[in-house]
């Protein structure tokens, strides 16, 4: 059967009392934007839920890019039909023979805000599961925990019927958190925390340092097609990609081997620290977790924070790397992430770094250096470009690379 809308019912929203309404506003925003290849959906969001009217648009397309959206609990596509008793019959019949398979129990649920209708919720019950029952052999009735839930919602200004509940991926809407800057690196970890920040409503836009001509195009490429990766989950991201090839030159050639990566962790903040004040936002996140590498040692986190006061949040802080491998494949990340393209985390990684730096030691290296002026025109190089969902961009680098050949 044709579906005629989709109804969606919200999660965590529910708890936001006064507030409750912006985010609703916020979360049906976001559903336009992932729909935007549909111009013919209509979007009704109310108080309880929000209404998605298909007028004919695909439903199996509209379920894979419902899926994900943050902010929704569970939707329903559902089929409208006219309030009398034979059309309902008729509807949930068709409905369950299209799903039903032998073995499987079921119950109806009916719902009823119009309480003119001439059936109470307990009569309808009864008549549809008896009219069910006179056409489907073998049909069983379970109440606790049947496979199939037949939900019936008689309204003012229709009947609606379905029967499937599916699962969104909960969280809050993109963009009810407020702002940041994510520090995108080419690896597993940070697109992980990219998508755990956006579950929490923020509005993540993405910071990666580059370093030609030590790091390859292909290496941007990458980073670039891993943002378009995450879009799926917020309808666009900005990337912002930040020139450091002569803050690591510089900071090589002047500074003993063991802090390079501490000083080079600390402009890196600084860096992201200004961009995140130029384009409003309120923190920095990024993909450490504890103890992973030299530059994550709880050590490395004081010496290299000590150049901002701005919250630096880090998602997958706790977690096993097994953990965010498992987030990384289910998200659709790993595979692009542990491609052979070198960022300048590790072109420039010191055999040896210290894992517990002194604040005092990187201070003082720090500041032997022309701090300002290499931030600067670190600052004067940035690009800033819009990716959408599912953009592709190694492919053509590598094709460009080709014809130069």
């Amino acid at each position: 059967m044709e579906y005629t809308e989709v109804m969606v019912r919200y999660g965590e929203l529910s708890t936001k009392g006064k507030n409750r309404k912006d985010f609703i506003n916020r979360l049906a925003s976001n559903i336009e934007k992932v729909l935007k290849d549909f111009p013919q959906i209509d979007f009704h969001p109310r108080h309880d839920r929000m209404h998605i009217v298909l007028n004919g648009a695909p439903f199996a397309e509209v379920d894979k890019r419902l899926k994900k959206v943050f902010g929704i609990q569970t939707y329903s596509p559902a089929i409208k039909i006219p309030k009398t008793l034979e059309d309902i019959e008729k509807t949930s019949l068709e409905l369950m023979q299209e799903t039903f398979k032998p073995g499987m129990t079921f119950k109806v649920n009916t719902k009823r805000s119009d309480h003119k209708f001439e059936y109470d919720t307990n009569q309808l019950n009864n008549l549809v599961g008896d009219y069910l029952f006179d056409h489907i052999d073998h049909l069983k009735a379970e109440m606790k925990h049947p496979d199939l839930v037949l939900r019936i919602e008689v309204r003012q200004d229709a009947v609606y019927i379905s029967n499937q509940l599916l699962h969104g991926i909960g969280g809050m809407p993109v963009g009810t958190a407020g702002k940041a800057v994510m520090m995108l690196s080419g690896g597993i970890d940070s697109p992980v925390a990219s998508y755990l920040a956006m579950k929490r409503g923020v509005d993540i836009e993405m910071v990666h340092f580059f370093s030609p001509p030590y790091t390859t195009e292909k290496a941007l490429a990458k980073a670039k097609e891993l943002t378009g990766i995450l879009a799926n989950y917020a309808g666009k991201i900005n990337f912002i990609a930040v020139p450091f090839a002569e803050i690591q030159e510089t900071i090589k050639e002047k500074l003993p081997e063991g802090y390079l990566m501490t000083v080079q962790r600390r402009f890196m903040l600084q860096l992201a620290d200004r961009i995140r004040a130029k384009r409003g936002g309120l923190a920095i996140f990024n993909g450490e977790s504890v103890g992973q590498v030299a530059s994550q040692t709880l050590q490395s986190m004081v010496a290299i924070n000590d150049v901002t006061t701005t919250p630096v949040i880090r998602p997958v802080a706790t977690m096993d790397k097994t953990e965010i491998i498992k987030l990384a494949e289910d998200i659709g990340t790993f595979d692009l992430s542990i491609q052979p393209f070198e960022d300048c985390c590790t072109i420039f990684a010191p055999p040896r770094p210290k894992t517990k730096p002194k604040l005092d030691k990187a201070r003082e290296y720090e500041a032997r250096l022309d701090v300002e002026g290499l931030i600067q025109r670190a600052m004067d190089g940035i690009e800033v470009m819009p990716i959408y969902p599912n953009e592709k961009f190694i492919n053509d680098k590598i094709e460009e690379d080709q014809d130069l050949l």
